[in-house]
């Protein structure tokens, strides 16, 4: 049983972008953890987000943690862009970058580092990295567009890395991203993830607060 507080982190993707501010201003009033920034480059991934001008803007409306998810092939060459908003900085090992240094990189700078893991990737490609991560963030959607539907078939690696955490004396964070809802939150919470990263699911709900509550509380 995950007894680890859940952390919801509201997906700023899935916002209003015109209304970013005022938007950003709710989850925070609604019970939000953190607020969670996915890059993309329409390289790494098939779709283009928005940079570091944009999370900044996003941080003059809360006080709270900014994880930055780096979608991008050289997440060596960007984090520095991020690293005087971002309390938590999440790279992907299938990006074109020295893993281990990018994460020893991250931390010097202050900041948590992340590492991502996708879908079709093995598991076993994170093993080299224990110990240099305090967030394990396992895409339970192909990486790119928010609104996608929860892959169970990714609770493997959350059980598998909860399971090696557990054995390896480790503390890190176990995060999750991609069609969670109340129902795929128990789901990832029950395989051991503790970091809940819920986009469309918050933003689109009438009561925000009340939905980022159901989240925090399960199972």
């Amino acid at each position: 049983m995950n007894s680890r507080k859940t952390i919801v982190a509201p997906s700023i993707l899935a916002s209003d972008f015109a209304r970013v501010g005022a938007e950003t201003e709710s989850v925070t009033a609604a019970g939000a953890d953190w607020i969670h920034c996915d890059i993309m480059d329409g390289h790494f991934v098939d779709n283009i987000s928005f940079g570091p001008a944009f999370v900044e803007a996003v941080s003059r409306h809360t006080s709270l943690p900014l994880d930055v998810h780096l979608m991008v092939t050289r997440p060596d060459h960007y984090f520095p862009r991020f690293t005087k908003v971002a309390s938590s900085i999440t790279s992907h090992v299938e990006a074109e970058h020295d893993v281990a240094d990018t994460l020893q990189k991250v931390r010097e700078a202050g900041c948590k580092a992340g590492l991502a893991v996708s879908p079709p990737t093995d598991i076993s490609r994170i093993e080299p990295y224990f110990g240099l991560f305090d967030i394990l963030l396992v895409m339970t959607v192909n990486p790119g567009f928010g609104g996608q539907p929860f892959l169970p078939e990714t609770m493997e690696k959350v059980r598998f890395a909860a399971k090696a955490r557990e054995e390896r004396g480790l503390d890190f964070h176990i995060e999750v991203d991609g069609g969670i809802n109340i129902q795929t939150a128990r789901i990832a919470v029950e395989a051991g993830a503790n970091l809940l990263v819920a986009g469309t699911s918050v933003f689109k709900a009438s009561d925000r607060a009340a939905e980022i509550a159901s989240l925090r509380i399960v199972p």
